[in-house]
């Protein structure tokens, strides 16, 4: 097998807060609900209108000469730019001011008052264009923890990854294709840290990364208006089909206390899961003092021991030790000794 199975994202119409609630929330997979009010931002949002509310506010914007960007490896730099003159940029194809090339691509990720502190919040750094924006109320608004602006040039992708908190992406202006993946197929995606070092999911390199097109494909167009669903920990990664404009709202899924306080951006790993990933870190250094052929007994072991404690009712499991899911892990930790585990990086 060389291709993919794919699913289409299935798409809710009308879907009220009962809807959600009762038959979207629960199954926790990505879904399409088209026809929620998001308030007057869908007719009002112009390139103009965006310019003159958001004034000469300085934001820091990602800024490549590519429009494929990659976290792992930074093939982009963080610039500073007014507000109004970011947004006329991004909605360009041709730039005659630019920092790296004429047609480089920008994005930005709205970020809080204090970066270090404060999660974004729409209506804190942008409040004229968050009157313009209705969020859905479809979870307690204790559970509330960011709204997150996005602007994205045309023809700009975004590296895959997984979220800790559930959120909603609601699309404005322009239109977005989205690719997710199941948490389930985590084995699958390469990943370091939060994200899939898969960077072109269409024509991957099957040679570096063979495991992957056993990972099943979850993909939808998303058109003004129209929000996604994606539940914590689905990896997901996005094109912009046009010059876009969206905001996420992320929602604490689990109780607050589970989540790192520290973390302004939201994405650390759950406080139960940093640990425990450290006690696999300090496990794989102690297995690092065996020979190999104990260090790959004893790993296999693990692998087992994991697989029973931890994986869900109705996932496939390994059908043994030798397997995709098994062999892949002993592949890459207990094989490379020098290889460690890593947490999300922001």
């Amino acid at each position: 097998m060389d291709v993919q199975e794919r699913q289409t994202v299935p798409v809710f119409t009308a879907a009220d807060r009962d809807v959600f609630l009762r038959d979207i929330y629960p199954e926790r997979r990505p879904a399409v609900l088209r026809g929620v009010s998001l308030g007057p931002c869908l007719q009002k949002w112009t390139v103009d209108y965006l310019g003159q509310k958001g004034g000469d506010k300085e934001v820091k914007i990602h800024v490549s000469a590519v429009p494929q960007m990659d976290f792992l490896h930074k093939n982009f730099f963080y610039k500073t730019l007014p507000f109004n003159e970011f947004v006329k940029r991004a909605s360009e194809t041709k730039h005659s001011n630019f920092f790296l090339s004429e047609d480089e691509s920008y994005y930005l990720r709205s970020l809080g008052e204090d970066v270090r502190k404060e999660p974004a919040d729409l209506s804190k750094q942008f409040p004229d264009l968050a009157e313009d924006f209705h969020i859905p109320l479809f979870f307690e608004p204790d559970r509330f923890f960011s709204s997150v602006f996005r602007i994205s040039s045309c023809g700009l992708q975004l590296w895959t990854h997984y979220d800790v908190m559930d959120n909603l992406l609601a699309q404005v202006t322009g239109m977005k294709r989205v690719v997710l993946y199941s948490p389930q197929d985590a084995l699958h995606l390469y990943l370091s840290g939060d994200k899939s070092e898969v960077l072109d999911i269409d024509a991957p390199d099957l040679k570096q990364f063979p495991e992957f097109v056993k990972a099943t494909r979850h993909e939808c167009v998303l058109e003004p208006g129209d929000l996604l669903f994606i539940p914590a920990l689905w990896f997901h990664n996005t094109v912009a089909l046009q010059f876009g404009v969206g905001v996420n709202v992320f929602w604490r899924h689990l109780p607050a206390d589970s989540y790192d306080r520290k973390d302004p951006y939201g994405n650390k790993d759950p406080v139960a899961a940093a640990r425990a990933l450290q006690a696999l870190e300090r496990a794989m250094r102690a297995l690092d003092e065996l020979p190999a052929d104990y260090r790959d007994f004893y790993g296999r072991r693990m692998i087992q021991r994991i697989q029973k404690r931890t994986y869900r009712d109705g996932v496939p499991r390994a059908n043994s030790q030798e397997d995709s899911a098994g062999d892949y892990i002993t592949q890459q930790a207990i094989h490379r000794p020098g290889m460690r585990l890593q947490g999300h990086v922001t």
